[in-house]
């Protein structure tokens, strides 16, 4: 067998993992100190206040405001 035969597959990809709820719960948003709201599908933490969407990369909030995406209306 060879090594990729016997690897298992991840249970979740890198666009599908889950940030850990207790982080969520400690995370503000640093432009307006808000709570965020995680959008699994986007893999972004949302912040209503700043309109803004900060990534998560491998598993890691981008709490930049340079890398946050801006809001549309």
């Amino acid at each position: 067998m060879t090594r990729e035969e016997t690897a298992q597959p991840p249970d979740e990809t890198s666009s599908q993992r889950q940030v850990d709820p207790k982080l969520l719960e400690i995370l503000v948003c640093p432009v307006t100190r808000t709570t965020l709201e995680y959008d699994r599908e986007r893999q972004e933490l949302v912040s209503r206040a700043a309109r803004l969407a900060y990534p998560i990369r491998d598993g890691i909030p981008i709490l930049l405001e340079e890398e946050a995406r801006r809001l549309e209306d």
